[in-house]
């Protein structure tokens, strides 16, 4: 492909693209980020379809992946197509918009879903909003609206929540700040971790919370897994999943969420309530406030200064 404007083949063109038909849908000097199918190809939407035949460019965060997409559509991509995912996505942003600006419609992609949600994307919006350049989408499928709604649980709020920190103290933490959440909680977690993020699920919210996990959403093995915390991490046991996951997971109850305020309690009435706890079950002092500090993180998801509780509840002691 030539270039109209003197650049080599070597540098990212559009500008000749121009000249060719395109359909409504297809609008020029605009970014459009297209949710492309999770699971189920046929869930493509007619205009992914229009967008792939007929952008100038297309952005996609594995390469592979969408001509494998374009012709399991029976789609030809004419537009030239880049490689755009999380080591270069900052580096390219203006780059690519520099096209756009020219008048070229660039699609982003991202592997399966929409872009941004957990996937490249963001830096070219960010940019494109502090250039004033149009960005839109071409909505589609997803699997956390996917998984929400098929959860059974509430869908009138709900908090999004990515994945799951890796590492087992700061997956709790995080965990921790979510115990007063009263939306509906919504994770990814990957096969070789599942165990251990139930675990921790258990930990902190407790074996009763309803929730569901849902697996290979669209796909012919569909699975979804409905039941409290306690169920799941059983049936993880019986039948260990495969393929990503989402979790879907009940807020807290208004009552959870109000013994749960990080703001209800300072280290004093911590203090006073594992003196009470240590009276009224039998339990020596130490054991009552790391059950209490347990029980109460701090906002950020840390545990409450244990030894600082101590000094604290032995004054009072001293004082009775």
């Amino acid at each position: 492909m030539s270039s109209t404007n003197g650049r080599s083949d070597g540098h990212m063109q559009g500008r000749e693209s121009h000249e060719k038909p395109i359909p409504p849908s297809v609008s020029r000097g605009t970014v459009v980020l297209a949710a492309t199918p999770i699971g189920n190809v046929s869930d493509a939407s007619k205009r992914l379809v229009e967008l792939l035949q007929s952008a100038d460019l297309v952005a996609a965060e594995d390469t592979r992946r969408l001509y494998d997409l374009a012709n399991r559509l029976g789609v030809r991509v004419s537009g030239r197509v880049m490689a755009y995912h999380d080591h270069n996505e900052r580096r390219m942003a203006d780059p690519i918009l520099d096209q756009v600006r020219d008048g070229a419609c660039v699609l982003v992609v991202s592997d399966a879903g929409m872009p941004t949600i957990n996937d490249p994307g963001m830096a070219i919006v960010r940019r494109a909003i502090e250039r004033g350049i149009p960005v839109t989408c071409a909505p589609g499928p997803s699997a956390v609206l996917d998984a929400l709604a098929l959860s059974g649980l509430p869908t009138d709020r709900f908090c999004y929540e990515g994945f799951l920190p890796r590492r087992h103290q700061e997956r709790l933490r995080h965990l921790r700040t979510l115990r007063g959440e009263e939306r509906t909680m919504v994770f990814y977690e990957t096969p070789h971790r599942i165990d251990q993020a139930m675990q921790d699920l258990q930990e902190v919210f407790g074996s009763d919370r309803l929730m569901a996990l849902c697996r290979e959403l669209t796909k012919e093995h569909e699975q979804i897994r409905r039941g409290t915390v306690g169920d799941i991490v059983h049936s993880l046991q019986e039948d260990p999943p495969r393929g990503e996951m989402v979790l879907v997971v009940a807020g807290a109850s208004a009552l959870e969420a109000r013994r749960n305020d990080p703001e209800a309690m300072d280290d004093r009435q911590l203090a006073d309530l594992a003196r009470e706890l240590a009276r009224s079950e039998g339990l020596r002092l130490k054991e009552a406030i790391a059950r209490v500090a347990a029980e109460h993180p701090l906002a950020d998801g840390s545990l409450p200064n244990r030894k600082r509780i101590y000094a604290l509840a032995v004054e009072e002691d001293k004082e009775d």
